[in-house]
This record gives structure tokens, sequence and C-alpha cells, in this order.
């Protein structure tokens, strides 16, 4: 039987937990509908687009917010080798941020959120997939069981 736990140097390896991974994986598909929406909204005019695209984007940071607490708890239980989670709590909290200005930015009038929240949609999908890609390819450090 493989254990779910890698031991390297002494220190133990823990994957992701469940919920962790589900919701780091939910604000990629999220933030890109937010980028698409945006895409249509910019090139049709039709404002519908931005108000799916403002609903859309309140849903992605719900899940980059809980992605973010469950790295606070990544970095808690980290030891010192921790350079890979501290750069993935680093790029949480720059997404979280930025989909917070960009929420802002989707909240003025019509054509007013033109093309700045099309860049910062740009920008936080980047942020969101590396962010994904670190925290699920990389094993988490804690603490040995």
């Amino acid at each position: 039987m493989i254990s779910a736990v890698a031991r390297h140097s002494g220190t133990a390896l823990y994957p992701l937990h469940p919920l962790h991974a589900f919701v780091l994986a939910g604000i990629v598909p999220l933030f890109i509908g937010v980028l698409l929406n945006d895409y249509a909204y910019w090139s049709s005019y039709e404002l519908q687009w931005k108000n799916f695209a403002s609903w859309m984007l309140i849903g992605a940071l719900v899940f980059n917010g809980l992605a973010l607490l469950g790295s606070i708890v990544s970095l808690v239980r980290a030891d010192k080798r921790m350079g890979a989670s501290v750069v993935y709590f680093l790029l949480l909290l720059a997404t979280f941020v930025l989909g917070v200005i960009n929420s802002f930015i989707h909240a003025k009038d019509a054509w007013a959120s033109m093309p700045t929240g099309l860049i910062l949609s740009v920008i936080t999908v980047i942020l969101a997939c590396s962010a994904t890609w670190i925290g699920l390819a990389s094993l988490r450090s804690g603490g040995a069981k």
C-alpha cells in the first residue's frame, strides 16, 4: 500500500487537503469566465456580459479567499523549507487583491470599466493559473506524523 505521506530527508511532506485542492482548482475556471465575459462585453457592448463578469468575479473571490485560508494553514504547518508555500501564498494574495480591485472596477457604470477591467482580468487569470500550478504541483511540508 502506498502512503499519501512522502518522506524526504526526515521531513514529512503532505499533499493538499482535498477541500483545499477543490477550491484552488475552482478559481481558475471562474477567473477565466470573468475574462471571457469581459472580452464579450468589450467586443459587443452588451451590458449583460459585464453583469455576468461581476457575478462570476464574486464567486472567484470566494473560492480564492478559501484557498488563501488553506495556504495560511500550509504556511503554519511548513518547516524550514517553505519557499514554495510562501510563493503560493503570495500569488494567491496578489490574485485576491487584484480581484477585489477588479470588482471595484466592474462596479463602475457601463463602459467606464473598459479597458481596465479586461486588463485586470487577464492579469488575475495569469496569477490564478500560476498559483494553482504551484499549489497542485508541489507537496506541502509539515511536521512528522
